[in-house]
């Protein structure tokens, strides 16, 4: 599965990694020596939308051989802490009404911040998945997961008054933050999307190496942190 016609596909980590180029505390240690953390435990998702949104997030930024997915680089950890922002409130949003259904130029139309829309848009996955095949999102073969999901992006799902593709394109932005954003907002663990990219992150200086084209950039990612991949 891939993404933008979500072109479900073998070519989806190519899509993502031009898509993101264009954009761009533990106990104990793991065999590379960085600390692991303990379990995140999410503080705005309940356990089903935390089941499904981690079954999404690694259907769209899957682990291949080219790097991490979504869940190892802690996407669903970035969505959840966002949820808890002015933004996912709506606070920086105009969000009296009316609300009129027309061209795209009109603006965002619906009465939902983003934390409603996951609220409201997970609720109608799970509710799809159980009419159709029986158990919540989290629970389906991979491609079933896909199958939904396709169907979430071309709008042909209902999830009340709130068309399927707004939530399937508010999850996909999400994804791709989480994933190539600075790891302090909680995703890009390790900088491992940055790492993916060749990015080099908050370095004080690279311009030496602005117009070397083609080259590969050798000195790794910096974090806003001061932490360094």
């Amino acid at each position: 599965m891939g993404i933008g016609g979500l072109r479900f596909t073998s070519s989806r980590r190519q899509f993502i990694l031009g898509l993101a180029g264009a954009v761009a505390c533990g106990t104990a240690l793991t065999p590379s020596g960085r600390a692991a953390a303990a379990p995140y435990r999410p503080q705005f998702f309940n356990a089903a939308e935390w089941a499904f949104l981690v079954a999404a997030c690694d259907r769209l930024i899957p682990a291949d051989a080219s790097g991490p997915g979504a869940v190892a680089l802690d996407v669903p950890r970035f969505i959840d802490r966002q949820m808890d922002t002015p933004y996912a409130r709506g606070e920086q949003w105009y969000m009296s009404g009316p609300f009129v259904q027309g061209a795209a130029n009109l603006g965002y139309q619906l009465p939902y911040a983003p934390r409603d829309l996951y609220r409201h848009g997970i609720a109608g996955m799970n509710a799809h998945a159980a009419t159709r095949h029986g158990q919540p999102f989290a629970s389906l073969a991979p491609t079933v997961q896909d199958g939904l999901l396709q169907a979430a992006e071309k709008g042909s799902l209902a999830f009340g008054d709130i068309p399927s593709v707004v939530f399937f394109e508010q999850l996909l932005a999400n994804v791709m933050e989480g994933a190539f954003s600075d790891p302090i907002h909680g995703g890009n663990t390790g900088m491992g999307g940055w790492t993916m990219l060749g990015f080099p992150g908050a370095r004080a200086d690279f311009m030496d190496w602005v117009d070397q084209y083609g080259a590969h950039y050798p000195l790794g990612s910096v974090s806003i942190s001061g932490e360094r991949a």
